[in-house]
């Protein structure tokens, strides 16, 4: 019913508009509208796939909008998204794909991103992971991003990173600052520097720039990925991310 609420008097208007002999639509009487709407509304209840089509079609034009303005946005961004030296890269750093992971470390879906991001980065070495903290979700999701921007700080190779990112990613509960902190502590950081580090304007210029490049690529939830030229938001699975990097790789939106 609100498909047909929503259709009719835009293929009313269509009808008025489109007509060559038709008056403007304000010189219509409210009987002759009516009559139109009741042309419009039998003809739909006889071909009710003509609904269909036109949804289809409107998602595909939808889809094809959003892929467009997301390129715009990856074009106008790439260098911080990419190459920023805030983003911690692991895996191929000199890797012919670039795959870019927005995370929340209190996002659930955020721990099964991590084994699948895990999972393909072993399994593809030509493949390069740029790591992104995006607190979202809580005081304690800022508190722990600080810390591991941190991290970042004194670990360049990012392997230290990655250990203290699963022990945080992986651990039971909410993670905030003391969480973050003994995992900092368990993955072998230096945590005199760490404290210190915690203080710096890096920290926070860090963060800032994350949340508006989320923003300018119009993401809103945790997990979210840039992978070549297309933005996936969610935690997708590992053969759609796959799929993704492979599309890339080939520079098709299909391979």
């Amino acid at each position: 019913m609100t498909t047909f609420r929503l259709l009719v008097p835009a293929l009313l208007a269509f009808a008025l508009c489109a007509a060559p002999q038709a008056a403007p639509a304000q010189s219509f009487s409210d009987s002759q509208r009516g009559d139109i709407e009741k042309i419009v509304r039998e003809y739909l209840i006889a071909h009710p796939e003509v609904l269909e089509e036109a949804l289809n079609e409107l998602s595909k034009r939808q889809v094809a909008a959003d892929a467009a303005k997301h390129q715009a946005s990856i074009t106008k961004n790439a260098d911080k998204i990419f190459n920023s030296p805030r983003g911690v890269t692991i895996g191929n750093k000199d890797g012919d794909v670039t795959f870019v992971e927005f995370f929340d470390y209190n996002c659930g879906y955020c721990k099964r991103a991590m084994a699948d991001m895990i999972e393909i980065m072993k399994a593809d070495p030509k493949l390069k992971v740029v790591l992104k903290e995006f607190p979202v979700l809580s005081q304690g999701s800022v508190e722990a991003a600080q810390v591991a921007v941190a991290v970042r700080m004194q670990d360049p190779t990012g392997k230290k990173y990655l250990d203290f990112h699963q022990k945080l990613l992986s651990g039971r509960g909410a993670a905030d600052k003391s969480r973050a902190l003994a995992a900092a502590k368990e993955a072998g950081l230096d945590m005199s520097k760490l404290e210190k580090d915690l203080g710096s304007p890096e920290v926070r210029a860090t963060l800032e720039e994350n949340l508006k490049l989320a923003e300018s690529l119009g993401m809103n939830g945790t997990p979210s990925y840039v992978i070549g030229n297309q933005i996936v938001v969610g935690a997708v699975g590992v053969d759609t991310l796959r799929e993704k990097i492979s599309n890339a790789r080939c520079g098709k939106a299909t391979c």
